[in-house]
């Protein structure tokens, strides 16, 4: 093989792979993006999860203490 051969083989497979890390970078901001909204989604789940315990907890007392009644 020629020195250029050698020179346009490396140029191939040096745009070949800057493609490759190009398209694997805009995975990763999607990635992130979808990470960002479950974490958000589960934050709110989170705080309704408390609510509705405390409502729970609530109701529990009150059937107690009408069975004591």
């Amino acid at each position: 093989m020629s020195v250029e051969t050698d020179l346009l083989a490396l140029a191939i497979e040096n745009a070949e792979l800057r493609f490759a890390l190009a398209e694997a970078q805009e995975q990763c901001v999607e990635l992130a993006v979808d990470a960002g909204e479950l974490h958000a989604t589960i934050k709110e789940l989170q705080a309704q999860l408390v609510v509705l315990e405390a409502e729970r907890d609530a109701w529990c007392m009150a059937a107690a203490q009408t069975d004591q009644v």
